[in-house]
């Protein structure tokens, strides 16, 4: 039912823009695993980028408003990610007050990463939906790469992921596919005005992802389900900011409840092709070595 090539229609807003390349797009957070991805994405493709975090040429800091007006001059469409998570406090007000600085600088299109199964998150997508700038929304919950370049992928490497995940089972997403649908939203026309729940093509456990990982990898990595106070002690006694360790403990004790245990067709009407799969994913990074002890 996934694997069909959508109909694409052009909304009533950017229908306009059918064949005109867009103007300068700021990607927010571009040192990210989206970010990232989206402004590599958009240059070898032509288009004009500008790459905004707190250590980039254009400094950006969701703490310092006063320097939105700079990063945003000039700029016709943005990539929108919030650090560390749309959920945590203070969130939808830092959007409000961005979404209205971008407006006045005449941006004319916002992609905004959400977080799915997330109450915060659609929270501040309201606040995209109701500018009155085109806007795109692109839903996404546990990606693949949290096991390769985020938070769980030093458990990889010493061959135990230890998580209170229990027997849940979510549809994990690539950081590609995302990037892929946010770079044909701020590019081409007729994604004004959709929501695109992007996941994977199958739902797993973490027990599950344990499992194609070690085939994958050659040897084992197995999931231990542990309780969640041993999980937030041991993210204290590591060190972890405390916005991390009430992010994570959140993740996976509220949103992780099977609320997400359903596949979305965000990939397959967006792209017009099928979503990655985990397995495609997991090979790949045992031939990089990201999993390797020397890592």
């Amino acid at each position: 039912m996934f694997n069909s090539k959508p109909t694409i229609r052009p909304a009533a807003s950017d229908a306009s823009q059918a064949g005109k390349k867009p103007g300068l797009i700021l990607v927010i957070g571009g040192s990210g695993k989206t970010g990232r991805r989206v402004a590599e994405g958009l240059m070898r493709l032509g288009h004009a980028v500008r790459i905004a975090s707190r250590s980039a040429a254009a400094a950006f800091d969701w703490d310092k408003p006063a320097g939105w007006a700079a990063v945003l001059t000039g700029v016709s469409a943005v990539y929108l990610t919030f650090a560390p998570d749309l959920a945590v406090p203070g969130a939808g007000e830092a959007i409000t007050a961005f979404v209205a600085a971008a407006k006045s600088a005449g941006v004319r299109h916002i992609v905004l990463l959400s977080g799915r199964g997330e109450d915060e998150a659609q929270a501040s997508e309201r606040i995209v939906q109701q500018s009155g700038m085109d806007w795109t929304i692109v839903r996404a919950s546990w990606f693949n790469q949290n096991f390769t370049e985020g938070e769980f992928v030093h458990m990889v490497r010493a061959g135990e992921i230890a998580l209170p995940a229990g027997d849940v089972r979510e549809p994990f997403v690539d950081a590609n596919d995302i990037a892929e649908v946010a770079i044909a939203a701020l590019t081409r026309p007729g994604h004004a005005g959709e929501v695109y729940e992007v996941t994977g093509p199958r739902l797993l456990s973490f027990a599950e992802v344990a499992a194609e990982i070690s085939r994958a990898a050659g040897r084992e990595v197995r999931f231990t389900d542990i309780p969640q106070t041993v999980f937030v002690d041991g993210l204290v006694a590591a060190g972890l900011p405390e916005v991390m360790v009430w992010l994570l403990d959140y993740l996976l004790a509220t949103v992780l409840d099977g609320r997400n245990a359903r596949l979305g067709d965000g990939v397959q009407r967006a792209l017009g092709r099928p979503p990655v799969d985990f397995i495609d994913f997991a090979r790949d990074a045992a031939r990089s070595g990201v999993w390797s002890m020397a890592a």
